[in-house]
Order: structure tokens, then sequence, then C-alpha cells
């Protein structure tokens, strides 16, 4: 399996911006937390047993038990430092969070998946967590996040270095995290995906939002050169030519994969038997059926 991250960095780097923690930094996840605790509010049924996994603050575990729909929360963390005051977390790897077969109702994965080299193999580990009819809700960094930051930092170093190295981490497509999904053996999986844009007055201040994020690069292949002060104003320059408002201030996407799919349970609806529906769907359109050619 390649390693696309190196996952002591990727661990450092949520510790460092967890015990640093900068105020507002944690906007994504303050948005995750809320969609996934609307999306849990319309569901018609409890959760006796859930867990959170490596959501960082805990907002998102805290979200979701305000919903009422849930029972009892675990969270699991890679350190017992994101223990809150008088909690208690159970301490294992982003990529194997070490749960239980069947011992969990629901699992939530707020902002992690991304960071996983195996993530077909993270989403197996969730499935076979839950118990038959058991939830998965994730939300998950998705292509077209950081696509502004990427476009500029690359034409920089081309310009600056005559070569490119990468810089910002490859995010997912909707369409592969659907697949990812039916792979893992989920039945009735929901995929979809929310565009944010953030305002900030430089390159600079995005930089700094980033690392307090815990999103410092940790890429196995990234280039361990140091660049000069020059590469980031060039950066911050072109950053500031192609993607900036009238006001000045350049614009930031952050492309977030929401996903939703349940352990198979014979109670679940099963899709219907080709030919098997009882009216024409022409007929419902008003229209004429042609049939295809074989």
């Amino acid at each position: 399996m390649e390693q696309v991250f190196e996952t002591e960095r990727v661990a450092k780097n949520r510790l460092k911006a967890w015990r640093t923690a900068k105020p507002g930094a944690d906007f994504l996840l303050n948005i995750v937390a809320e969609e996934i605790a609307d999306r849990l509010a319309v569901v018609e049924r409890t959760f006796d047993v859930a867990a959170e996994l490596h959501g960082v603050t805990g907002v998102v575990a805290k979200a979701a038990l305000e919903t009422g729909k849930v029972g009892t929360m675990r969270r699991v963390e890679s350190d017992a430092a994101f223990a809150a005051a008088g909690e208690t977390v159970a301490v294992a790897p982003l990529e194997w969070p070490g749960l239980e077969d069947q011992s969990l109702n629901l699992v939530l994965s707020p902002l992690a998946a991304h960071l996983t080299n195996d993530t077909p193999g993270y989403f197996i580990q969730a499935r076979r967590a839950l118990k038959p009819d058991g939830l998965f809700l994730a939300a998950i960094a998705g292509s077209g996040t950081l696509a502004e930051l990427r476009d500029c930092l690359l034409a920089a170093e081309a310009e600056i270095y005559g070569g490119v190295s990468p810089r910002v981490i490859p995010f997912a497509d909707v369409r592969d995290v659907g697949g990812l999904l039916q792979r893992a053996g989920f039945a009735l999986p929901v995929v979809d995906q929310e565009n944010y844009t953030v305002r900030y007055d430089t390159l600079f201040d995005l930089m700094a939002d980033l690392r307090a994020m815990g999103m410092a690069n940790p890429l196995s292949d990234r280039s361990r050169k140091p660049v000069s002060r020059a590469f980031f104003l060039r950066a911050a320059e072109l950053y500031a030519e192609r993607y900036s408002d009238p006001d000045g201030r350049i614009r930031a996407t952050f492309s977030i994969i929401y996903v939703s799919g349940w352990a198979p349970h014979e109670s679940q609806q099963k899709p219907l038997k080709p030919g098997s529906a009882k009216a024409r769907l022409a007929d419902a359109l008003n229209t004429e059926e042609f049939k295809l050619k074989r």
C-alpha cells in the first residue's frame, strides 16, 4: 500500500494545533458538527452507543448528543491529550481506530478520513464496528479543497525553481468516495458535497489558519528543501491576482463530502429487480419510450 501520508506527522500536526489552539481556526469543524447534527436529527431512530473518530475538539460528538438521538458517546483520539477536563478518550491511531466488531450503533468520522493511507480499509473498519442497521456518518475534505492555494504554490515554484513538488495534499473525488462506501459493504449509501468559501486578507493568513487546523503538509514525498521568502511572496502575488475580490481579500475553497451508509440488515429497503415495476416511467412522464439497440 502506498504511503501517501506520514502518519506520525499527521498525528503531530493535529496535536500541535490542539495544544496551541488559535481562536476561530476550528470554524470548519464547527460547520461540520452542525451539518452532521442536522442530518442525524432527521433520522427516525435512536442510537444506543456511538463513537466519534478523531474529532479533535469533540464538538461533533457534543452536537450529536444534543440531538437527543444518541445514548452513549465514545471518543477515539490519537493522544489522550485531546480529552477535555474530566473526560476519558480511547487512544488509537487514525488509520486503525481499534473498534470492536458489531459494538456500535453509530460511527462519526469528522474531517479525518482524508488523511488515511488506506481509506478503503478505514471504511471497512467502520462498517464492521457497526451492529446490523447501524449508521456511519462522515465528513471528508474533497476535491476542490484549497484548489486556489495549490494553483498558486505550483505556479510560483515552477517560475522560481523550474520544477514543482507536492505542497497541498490530494483530496478524493465525490464519486470515488461513493464507490469506496459500496466497496466497504455499506447499504443505502448517500454521498453529497458542499463547498464553503472563506475569505482572507492574504495567503499568509490562510496558511496560518491551515497550520492552526493541523493541516501542515504531511505528504511522504514532500520536498525537504527549504524555500526562500521570495517563493511565498510570489505565491501571494499570484493568489491576489487570480483569486481576489474587488475589496482585495482572497478566496479559499473548502469542499466537504458528506457521507452516510448503513450496516446491512434484512429490514432495509431493497432495490427492485429489473422489469418488476408496476408502472412505466414513460407513462408517468407522458413521453414515448424508445428501446435501445442491443
